[in-house]
């Protein structure tokens, strides 16, 4: 008995069966709701924009040296 071959899809093409038709269903509801709301995306778009700024504040803050926690140890 061969234990080393998978059981399922010997033609190696199982995660092209579940990405191909999950990214075509996204792309399509991402085009349903630009074509239906893009009024409201761009009302709202300078909001995005200013959220980015906190956002990016908290999660890019990683290069400054953990503000004097566990600097350099000489």
């Amino acid at each position: 008995m061969d234990h080393d071959k998978p059981l399922s899809d010997p033609g190696g093409l199982q995660p092209m069966r579940f990405w191909l038709p999950l990214g075509l269903f996204l792309a399509f509801v991402v085009y349903l709701l630009w074509a239906e709301h893009r009024v409201h995306f761009v009302q709202f778009l300078p909001f995005l924009i200013l959220l980015a700024c906190p956002l990016m504040h908290l999660f890019m803050h990683g290069g400054h040296g953990r503000h004097g926690k566990g600097g350099d140890k000489t």
